[in-house]
């Protein structure tokens, strides 16, 4: 596959999202440390390639699932900072108003039909939102995001027999980062390439350096184009790695700092930076100054969170329950 053409504006719109969601996880990693956060998080420092890419070519009228490491597809999919920090602080302002913390965040008016908790438990509801998308003839698609992990989950099969047999608009997105908390791939799956289980479905399979914005963008596109015309769910295997340890307590005693070392050089951020500057699509003084807004973004978004009010006692059963619906 050959780089299509997606426009200057999208590439830079693309690499301003990256750098938000890599600033974001930053500061969420310095306020765990501070006692700030509502629990801890688990941070896809390392991995914004896979968010910016494939999020970049959807529109609200798409849909995401996500997963537990999920505030990089939350930010690309709603673009809202602060609510993003307010969901992780538990404070009124938040996605889900404090209720749902990192693990919970969801936005159904841009399409975000939430993270996941449970390995794999995104996968069933793709199905559903991808099904509702041509049961309503709309021409959009859903992109299912989950990790190595969650292929070897029962929910995982059930949900590409489906697609698959119902010819959904659905990509499954996996982010292979290497590791399922600390047992390596390699111990705990039994082929080399998850994508290679596509053709058990019937269904296209790709791998794809998961740090290469404009590989991302090719096979995505290409996936997106074929699930539009009707042929059915694609999956995408994009090989990343996380910088971070599972989660933000990790004592990492299952990988080296080398290899941890290895894969910062390979910095999806910096990589996708030389791309622009090399291609000419952008000179150094304007990345800079996107560089600049996303920290100003991010700095005015923590502050919009810190203020933030917490949730009314009061009101701590709203959205548990739907009133005036009844099964008949």
């Amino acid at each position: 596959m050959k780089n299509q053409n997606y426009g200057r504006e999208k590439l830079l719109d693309i690499y301003r999202v990256m750098r938000q969601i890599r600033l974001f996880e930053e500061t969420a990693f310095r306020f765990f440390q501070e006692n700030k956060l509502r629990g801890s998080v688990h941070l896809c420092i390392g991995q914004e390639a896979v968010s910016g890419a494939v999020i970049g070519l959807l529109d609200d009228g798409d849909y995401i699932t996500s997963t537990h490491r999920g505030h990089g597809h939350g930010i690309a999919k709603s673009r809202d900072l602060g609510s993003a920090f307010s969901e992780l602080m538990g404070k009124e302002t938040g996605f889900c108003h404090g209720r749902g913390g990192s693990m919970h965040i969801c936005d159904l008016a841009k399409g975000n039909l939430g993270a996941n908790a449970i390995v794999g438990g995104g996968l069933p509801i793709a199905v559903g939102g991808a099904l509702a998308q041509k049961m309503r003839k709309q021409n959009h698609v859903t992109a299912c995001f989950f990790s190595d992990g969650a292929s070897n989950q029962g929910t995982f099969h059930e949900s590409l027999n489906l697609a698959s047999v119902w010819k959904l608009p659905l990509i499954f997105v996996c982010e292979n980062n290497g590791f399922g908390i600390s047992v390596p791939v390699s111990e705990s799956t039994s082929v080399r390439d998850i994508a290679d289980r596509a053709s058990g479905y019937a269904m296209p399979g790709y791998v794809v350096d998961g740090n290469d914005v404009m590989a991302l963008l090719d096979v995505f596109a290409e996936c997106k184009e074929r699930a539009k015309k009707g042929e059915g769910p694609s999956l995408i295997e994009a090989k990343t790695y996380r910088w971070k340890g599972h989660w933000t307590g990790d004592p990492e005693v299952y990988r080296t700092r080398e290899e941890v070392a290895a894969w910062m050089e390979k910095c999806p951020l910096k990589r996708f930076r030389a791309y622009l500057l090399e291609n000419k699509i952008a000179v150094e003084a304007e990345l800079a100054a996107i560089d600049a807004e996303a920290q100003k973004d991010v700095d005015e978004a923590a502050q919009f969170a810190l203020s933030a009010p917490e949730p009314d006692p009061a009101q701590v059963m709203d959205g548990m329950y739907v009133e005036g619906w009844y099964p008949s």
